[in-house]
């Protein structure tokens, strides 16, 4: 693959279903949700490094009733960091405009899929560049009485 060409995909490795690896100057660096490894091109030394999940550093949040339990949870740190930036006024990591933007995405995505055609949001605006039909589809039909602001 060329230089810098992302692969993402099915690994072939047992217990390792997906995964990815970016071709870069300095090296190669592959992963998936359970570890990465870095490996130089040139000089150096290879890194790897599996993950540590939540449920291992404290083991006590897994009798918590109902909690989630993923590949690669991030709950504790979220909650942590949410704290934190409430304490300081600053953002946390997980700030709802990133989230805002992550599904923006995949919506507008999967609008392109449903029409067939590629489409170009325009932020400020708030509209799919040249195209009303797709823009429509941006909004719902709100319930009565409630109105789109």
């Amino acid at each position: 693959m060329p230089l810098g060409t992302p692969y993402l995909g099915h690994t072939g490795r047992p217990g390792i279903p997906l995964g990815f690896k970016i071709y870069g100057d300095k090296g190669t660096l592959s992963g998936s949700v359970f570890k990465y490894d870095f490996i130089p091109s040139g000089p150096g030394e290879k890194i790897h490094k599996d993950v540590l999940l939540e449920k291992d550093k404290y083991p006590a949040d897994t009798t918590e009733p109902d909690i989630e339990i993923h590949t690669a949870p991030a709950t504790r740190g979220h909650m942590i960091d949410f704290l934190q930036a409430i304490d300081t006024g600053g953002k946390p990591v997980a700030d709802i405009e990133q989230g805002h933007i992550s599904t923006a995405s995949c919506i507008i995505a999967n609008m392109a899929m449903q029409l067939g055609r590629p489409l170009a949001y325009d932020p400020v605006k708030k509209i799919i560049v040249n195209d009303p039909e797709a823009t429509k589809l941006l909004q719902r039909p709100y319930r009565q009485p409630w109105v789109h602001p």
